[in-house]
């Protein structure tokens, strides 16, 4: 009997454990599965306010002249080509100018014989005034009439009236002569400082036409000071009043990815741009700090610029990724639940959120919130850790 029972008992108790282990293996069989999410560990480390450009910018040179000549005429000489350096002053290029030269030439010869005239009729006026006073020395020991020494000094007078006369006429001549220099200056073209040539429009043999007013043309020559260089950018005008000149910055540029090139605001515009009614900016420009590092950039690189507003260092901070509406973040907790957690935030930006409270130094929170299944009470776990063990 003992026997018996003793046997009864056991099956149940079998019993009780084969369907224990099938409720478990159910269980487990039929919950989700953890969701596997991007963590980041909310630590220690620098956060700064910054206000950043809407479009993109432009490296853009202190100076850059679109030089064209006064006059129109056909090219006698085009001394540069594209990409050419150039000092200040060096010639660039030359109209036909045979015509003005020939004028020039000739005004300096009328400036010669003027300038002969002038010393032919000075001469004859000392001459006269040396013998107004001979007569008059005369007439005080009574050899000559007063008759005679009025002849003398009306004579002389009239003598340095005429060389006073070839004076003037030899004035005219010089700026006749300088006149035609102009006229002839007009059509050559120097660089009016050191750069380097962007652009040529024209040929020798070509023929170059000013530009009529408000009806811009081609330049011949565009010219770059690549010595100085800086940013334009546009800000939207909700940002502006945040900016002050003199603020830090950091410029990256799509040619040289991954690098930041110091620099300072230097300029805010003083008005709006209404390009377009739902998109009104301000352009503001950055000058890089260190000129020599920035010599080898392109004119016209697109650009990006931030602005630091404000900046605090060694401060607790997360992933900005990870941060949802309401200043709520999801938390991974020791047991492989996600929770949510109200925070409190100082200063952020598109990078990192300052944490004020709410979060403690290395507890981790997700930061691949878009993906399916992030919810508060669902099981996760780390991204890396369910790619080494893909059967759990």
């Amino acid at each position: 009997m003992n026997g018996a029972n003793t046997s009864r008992w056991l099956l149940r108790a079998l019993a009780v454990i084969v369907l224990a282990a099938a409720a478990v293996f159910a269980w487990n069989a039929t919950r989700p599965a953890p969701v596997a999410v991007v963590l980041a560990a909310a630590e220690s480390g620098r956060v700064e306010t910054t206000v950043a450009n809407t479009r993109a910018g432009s490296v853009s040179a202190c100076r850059r002249a679109k030089l064209a000549t006064p006059l129109g005429g056909r090219i006698e000489r085009l001394a540069v080509r594209e990409g050419d350096r150039v000092k200040e002053g060096q010639l660039l290029l030359v109209l036909w100018n045979d015509d003005l030269l020939a004028r020039e030439r000739v005004s300096r010869e009328q400036l010669d014989s003027a300038s002969a005239r002038v010393r032919e009729a000075c001469l004859l006026a000392d001459n006269a005034v040396r013998e107004a006073a001979r007569t008059r020395q005369l007439r005080d020991k009574g050899f000559v009439s007063e008759d005679r020494v009025d002849r003398a000094e009306s004579e002389a007078k009239s003598r340095q009236a005429g060389c006073d006369s070839a004076r003037a006429l030899a004035k005219e001549a010089e700026a006749r002569v300088t006149a035609a220099r102009a006229d002839t200056a007009r059509t050559v073209m120097r660089a009016p400082f050191a750069g380097i040539v962007a652009e040529v429009n024209g040929e020798v043999g070509e023929y170059l036409t000013p530009s009529p007013p408000g009806i811009p043309t081609l330049p011949a020559v565009d010219l770059i000071d690549d010595s100085c260089l800086y940013v334009t950018a546009p800000i939207d005008e909700v940002d502006a009043a945040q900016l002050r000149i003199g603020m830090s910055g950091r410029v990256t540029l799509d040619a040289y990815r991954g690098k930041h090139f110091p620099g300072k605001l230097r300029r805010i515009a003083p008005y709006v741009l209404a390009l377009e009614k739902q998109a009104r900016t301000v352009e503001i420009e950055v000058a890089f700090d260190s000129p020599g590092e920035v010599r080898h950039l392109l004119v016209g690189y697109s650009a990006d610029i931030e602005v630091v507003v404000a900046a605090r260092d060694a401060v607790l901070r997360i992933p900005t990724a990870a941060l949802m509406p309401g200043n709520r973040v999801m938390v991974l907790s020791s047991q492989g639940m996600l929770e949510e957690r109200r925070i409190e935030t100082g200063l952020t930006n598109w990078e990192y959120t300052e944490i004020k409270s709410g979060l403690a130094p290395g507890e981790r929170v997700v930061a691949s919130l878009e993906r399916a299944g992030v919810k508060a009470g669902a099981r996760a776990v780390e991204e890396a850790k369910a790619a080494a063990a893909p059967g759990k």
